[in-house]
């Protein structure tokens, strides 16, 4: 059986693209395979859009170190590719006195991550930026952006396909398994048909349906097990009028969430979210809409009292692609490859959820070095 393609990514959202164009620019023969009829229709298109500036992930985790490099690699790409994008900056808010130890907790951890920038402000200084809000202390991240995703992820497309790489949507993958030492055959289902492929090399980018097709691909390491999807969903509200803000404004977060963000996108318009929703199944519906609007208002009224009623408006949901369950630490990404599970040309990416975004081009070179292997 010869090998018809090198290598296949599986899911074309940002991160699957942004690895196969990194790959196809390294002169290899990629193909994305997406299951979708479009690129990034998932995780991708369902957050909050923001650059992150690395500043809450634990010191020397993937999530902080993949952040850092993402985002001047991000910045840089979209000024090349003429992405939209804002480096509108973030101000991080204590509302109480209790808060202002964890928010200089925050900036150390910020400081050891690499993300030299930030700035603690007095609370006539975050008004001056910020009048409308209210805050006891704040702290100024001035590289932390917005960035318009869908069109990030058309680039990320335009530079694999200019590279020579291939995507197939409308095509599931629904077996993988190795032939042979540097060659797989996937079984992939289009408009009912079943077709069948070789390849030398597999990364399965595949977001939240990463650890089913994990759990196609037997391991050569019995030990290793596929970490285990638990889904979590986050809410939206759009505010309803102009927002009279210029920057991302974030509390405190708490023990098990980040807190209720206001975040803007590239035409200024403002939301906040995500809160967190743990559930079973990939379920994109609202949860009690108008009690979830009165925990966003009491949340929101603690930096932004003047928040009107009836100014929020349910506007969309994500799932997040966690890999630990609730109640229990947050986990690192996990990008396993032979080292992990034995089986060499295959690569796994599992738990890519923020700031998988940002991290999405540090991401590709992180795993083309796997792949170079």
């Amino acid at each position: 059986m010869s090998v018809e393609v090198e290598t296949v990514v599986i899911g074309a959202g940002a991160v699957g693209l942004a690895i196969a164009a990194e790959l196809a620019s390294l002169g290899r023969d990629v193909l994305v395979v997406e299951r979708h009829h479009a690129f990034g229709t998932e995780t991708s298109s369902r957050n909050s859009e923001v650059i992150h500036a690395g500043i809450y992930y634990p010191e020397g985790s993937l999530r902080a170190k993949l952040c850092v490099e993402g985002k001047k690699r991000l910045y840089a790409f979209a000024e090349e590719y003429k992405v939209p994008f804002n480096r509108c900056g973030k101000l991080l808010v204590a509302t109480t006195e209790a808060e202002v130890s964890q928010l200089a907790m925050i900036e150390g951890r910020a400081i050891r991550n690499g993300v030299g920038d930030l700035t603690r402000l007095t609370v006539a200084e975050a008004n001056r930026l910020e009048p409308e809000v209210r805050c006891v202390a704040a702290t100024l991240s001035p590289s932390t952006g917005i960035i318009d995703s869908h069109r990030l992820m058309a680039a990320f497309e335009t530079r694999l396909l200019d590279a020579g790489g291939q995507v197939a949507f409308n095509s599931e993958v629904v077996g993988i398994a190795p032939v042979s030492k540097g060659e797989f055959h996937l079984s992939m289902s289009s408009a009912g048909e079943i077709s069948d492929l070789t390849c030398a090399r597999v990364v399965n980018a595949a977001g939240l349906g990463a650890s089913r097709i994990g759990c196609m691909l037997p391991p050569a390491k019995p030990e290793y097990v596929v970490p285990k999807l638990y889904p979590a969903k986050g809410h939206y509200f759009a505010l309803s009028g102009r927002a009279p803000f210029k920057h991302l404004i974030y509390p405190m977060p708490s023990p098990d969430a980040l807190g209720i963000h206001l975040t803007l996108d590239t035409s200024g318009a403002a939301k906040f979210g995500p809160d967190i929703h743990w559930q079973d199944d990939i379920d994109y519906a609202f949860v009690d809409p108008d009690a979830r609007r009165a925990v966003f208002a009491k949340e929101i009224k603690r930096y932004w009292p003047a928040l009107s009623e009836g100014a929020l408006v349910p506007a969309y949901t994500g799932i997040r692609p966690k890999i630990y369950a609730e109640g229990t630490p947050p986990a690192d990404f996990a990008v396993h490859g032979e080292t992990e599970h034995g089986v060499p040309g295959f690569v796994g990416l599992y738990g890519i959820e923020s700031p998988g975004l940002t991290a999405s081009l540090a991401i590709a070179a992180y795993v083309a070095q796997l792949v170079g292997r």
